[in-house]
């Protein structure tokens, strides 16, 4: 790591499943200013890597993303995170870092990463966000999810996002959860407009509340593990495409990778993926129609336009009783050429 880097402002973007955090970190990097350098550490649940390639493909210069995959991703002592953001923060050298769990990780162990005394001249840890979607907040499988609550206990700021879509009441709803619960009394509620978080967020301070027993660091590893980076060439079987699953804390992902000749129809992909039962669907494919990133956690298909795309790769995640080979036999028959 340059010995010239230090003091970088950091945040830490939490939520559960389909809490909008990769659309919120995308308006963010709009709302970059002109002249700075932001980094952006993203961690999925699953093995295939939607949301760095979404970011990445979609963002601007003096914006660098680098992703973590296959679930949480302080687990090993933190080595997956620490080696990542070595190599992202040496190769960006950032004015800012936005850090992304996966919606079912353990964010206090990422929180206990980064006030690790390695860290503590190198980050300006700031004010860590949790986002909710308040639909959610009378739904026992987010309730009663340690992860979920977890994640509300170590916000500094509490972000009530896609409330345009909310009912008379799921709001108040979401304030009578906080204030029910004493160890969340203290943290901030906003309601953003337009889906856009204040950049003014990013600089609130962060309290220290409690967290897990601080992660071993184990740097000799991490040096040694960050002094090239290296392209993985992907190597695909007759079929043209690689498919790789995960499971943990009651959810299970599948995804795929198609080798670039795969080439999709835009539109009944759009419908398969809002037709599907799977809690959350992210892709990035490559159609007739030009490169599409899609992000789908319920209602309606988002879908933006990219720069073009070496691969194609959509990934899902959904409960244990997912019909899996029913949708991938739905999803290849949306592909045009092969």
């Amino acid at each position: 790591m340059p010995n010239y880097l230090s003091g970088i402002r950091t945040n830490v973007v939490t939520g559960f499943l389909g809490a909008g955090k990769s659309t919120a970190i995308l308006n963010l990097l709009k709302e970059k200013p002109e002249g700075e350098r932001w980094a952006v550490l993203v961690n999925e649940f699953g093995e295939v890597g939607i949301d760095g390639g979404l970011l990445g493909a979609s963002s601007g210069h003096d914006i660098f993303v680098r992703e973590v995959p296959g679930g949480c991703m302080c687990c090993t002592a933190g080595l997956p995170m620490q080696m990542a953001m070595n190599m992202l923060l040496a190769r960006a050298k950032p004015d800012r870092l936005l850090i992304e769990p996966t919606g079912l990780g353990h964010p206090s162990e990422v929180l206990a990463a980064l006030t690790t005394d390695y860290y503590q001249q190198l980050l300006d840890l700031r004010a860590t966000l949790t986002l909710v979607d308040a639909r959610k907040i009378t739904d026992a499988r987010y309730t009663q999810h340690s992860t979920f609550n977890e994640q509300l206990k170590i916000a500094d700021v509490i972000v009530a996002t896609k409330s345009d879509g909310y009912g008379a009441t799921d709001l108040e709803k979401l304030k009578q959860y906080l204030s029910q619960n004493a160890w969340l009394a203290e943290r901030q509620l906003i309601v953003p407009n337009d889906g856009f978080l204040p950049l003014t967020l990013l600089d609130k301070p962060r309290k220290a509340w409690q967290l897990r027993n601080p992660v071993a660091s184990s740097m000799d590893a991490v040096k040694k593990a960050t002094e090239g980076e290296g392209a993985v060439q992907t190597e695909f079987p007759p079929a043209g495409y690689i498919k790789l699953s995960n499971s943990g804390n009651g959810f299970v992902s599948h995804g795929w990778i198609f080798r670039d000749s795969f080439v999709f129809d835009r539109k009944a992909l759009a419908s398969l993926i809002k037709a599907t039962s799977a809690e959350r669907v992210k892709a990035l494919i490559r159609t007739k129609e030009g490169h599409v990133g899609y992000n789908f956690s319920g209602e309606q298909v988002e879908e933006l336009m990219l720069r073009p795309l070496s691969d194609s790769r959509l990934e899902l995640i959904a409960d244990r009783d997912f019909l899996l080979s029913d949708f991938e036999e739905k999803l290849l028959a949306t592909v045009q050429t092969s």
